[in-house]
């Protein structure tokens, strides 16, 4: 009886051990599969970039109206950071401190353009008030607009070591207000610029030796004959025209981003586009306020008062200097009452 007992509990202990070995036969490999390794079968992000084909993205499932917000991973965007944290600087360090080099090396080889006949006492109304509050304004506001735009392409390098990283913060913070209100102020002054000077800025002949000459600038004495604008002014304001527009442009999207529809590649474009284009605008606008202010003799009375000496506008623009003379010919002296 005792050997019957003992040989049922040995069979049910046996029983029992198979049982439970089978069920762990049975979950092990599947517990295996699910169960995620966090060093060795994990997905890396390199791999999951790579495995992206261009152009496209990881997106999740969302249940707002705004579809770009799903957006996950976007490998474009590492490309796109890299671009403004190494190429931009280096595309705006060379046009921006290029430009003022040779800028200093002009100066120092030729020296200021000076009135060869010295001033003559005499002026000629070169700019009337409604001229010079658009150009000033419009001026002002870009000014603004390129200070607040380098530092936030050169503030973290430059600012913040010196003064600390609290007042980079501020001065971002403040000049992105800057920036974002007075945008509009800029593209209006480019929109009345091209309204009231287009029509004196069309190219002709004349500006075919203009150019042969070099303006008069290299050599003393030689200056070609030219209109109200000769060819270096023409040039001048077609960049502000067509460049603010286009800045205006993808201004507009940063602004207002994804406001059309754009998705995240088409608003880095625009971002990119107004990067580059802002550094080329910087170099151009230096080298105007160079030869408007100390790079010339007499010129920068024509915004600052209106009134440019006669002699100068002889040297710089004579055909404009007869014409003004043949209109004032022509009318007729006003009235003066006797005393």
């Amino acid at each position: 009886m005792k050997t019957a007992i003992q040989f049922f509990r040995v069979g049910a202990f046996a029983l029992l051990v198979g049982f439970a070995a089978a069920q762990i036969a049975a979950v092990s490999p599947a517990s295996a599969q699910q169960a995620p390794n966090p060093t060795a079968q994990s997905v890396k992000e390199d791999q999951l970039l790579n495995a992206l084909k261009p152009g496209a993205s990881v997106s999740g499932r969302i249940t707002i109206p705004d579809q770009n917000a799903g957006t996950l991973i976007q490998p474009q965007g590492q490309t796109w950071r890299a671009f403004h944290q190494s190429t931009l600087p280096v595309i705006g360090a060379v046009a921006v401190i290029g430009t003022i080099a040779l800028l200093a090396v002009f100066f120092f080889v030729r020296g200021r353009v000076k009135i060869d006949g010295g001033f003559s006492g005499r002026t000629v109304t070169r700019f009337g008030g409604f001229d010079r509050f658009v150009h000033w304004v419009t001026a002002s506001t870009f000014i603004v607009l390129a200070l607040s735009g380098l530092n936030l392409t050169f503030g973290k390098s430059l600012i913040a070591p010196l003064f600390g990283e609290a007042a980079f913060a501020s001065l971002a913070g403040y000049g992105k207000i800057a920036h974002n209100y007075l945008a509009f102020p800029f593209m209006a002054g480019v929109a009345l610029m091209f309204i009231i000077w287009a029509k004196d800025n069309v190219p002709n002949k004349l500006d075919l030796d203009w150019i042969k000459a070099g303006g008069g600038l290299f050599v003393k004495g030689a200056h070609p004959p030219a209109k109200r604008f000769n060819a270096g002014q023409k040039g001048i304001f077609w960049i502000v025209v067509i460049g603010g527009l286009v800045m205006s442009v993808s201004g507009w999207h940063l602004l207002f981003p994804f406001s059309d529809g754009h998705f995240v590649s088409e608003q880095q474009f625009w971002v990119n586009v107004h990067g580059v284009l802002s550094m080329v605008f910087i170099a151009v606008m230096l080298a105007h306020a160079y030869i408007g202010s100390v790079g010339m003799e007499g010129a920068f009375d024509a915004m600052a008062a209106g009134e440019v000496d006669e002699n100068w506008a002889k040297e710089h623009h004579s055909l404009w200097l007869e014409e003004q003379k043949q209109l004032g010919a022509k009318t007729p002296p006003r009235a003066v009452p006797a005393e």
